[in-house]
Parts: structure tokens; sequence; C-alpha cells
């Protein structure tokens, strides 16, 4: 996803065994640092979530939330990652929100 702003995200979630986590890829353009909550939703209502600081350049980067054994079927997690601006965070805003499909069944 692309924001106007100058964000782009794409959000992922990970499995491998009995293990799942939650990837961001992104690029700020914006010329800011941004503040970015990276959180992984499974099954029961449990999330994970990762507090990340995006640079203000144009490289590239990544976040991932640490591995938490799956507690539910294959494909049964879900992310979302926001990004937002800066100021306090009762005013910053919302630059873009990014989620990802069901995580696929990994093999091996």
């Amino acid at each position: 996803m692309v924001a106007p702003e100058g964000v782009e995200a794409q959000t992922c979630v990970m499995a491998r065994g009995n293990a799942v986590w939650a990837r961001v890829y992104y690029r700020n353009t914006t010329g800011e640092e941004l503040r970015s909550v990276l959180t992984l939703m499974g099954p029961g209502g449990r999330t994970v979530e990762l507090h990340c600081a995006p640079a203000a350049h144009d490289e590239p980067g990544t976040c991932e939330t640490p591995r938490v054994p799956s507690s539910g079927t294959p494909g049964s997690a879900t992310a979302i990652a926001e990004f937002v601006g800066a100021g306090p965070v009762e005013e910053a805003p919302l630059l873009l929100r990014a989620g990802s499909e069901r995580a696929p069944v990994a093999r091996g």
C-alpha cells in the first residue's frame, strides 16, 4: 500500500513449523521520523505488538515481531502495521494502515 504522504508498506504473516510472526516491509519518503506499530493477531484475541521507528530516508526497511508459538490452524493469524506522523501521540496523523492476508501453510 502507498500513502500520498510518502509511506509505502507491505505486511505479511510468516509461519514456520509451530512458530508464527509478523513482518512489515516499508519505505519512508516523508523526510520525517515516523512511528509505527506492527500487530500480530491470532485466534482467541491473542496479539503481539512491536513499536518500530522507520527512519527518515528513502531506503527500504523491515520490522518484525518476535516469533511466538502458533495457537491455531495454519493461516489463522493476521498482521496490521500502522504508520503515524510526528508530534504528540494523541495528535499524530495516521498516514497508512497496511494489513496482511492469512498466513500460507508452510511445509517443512
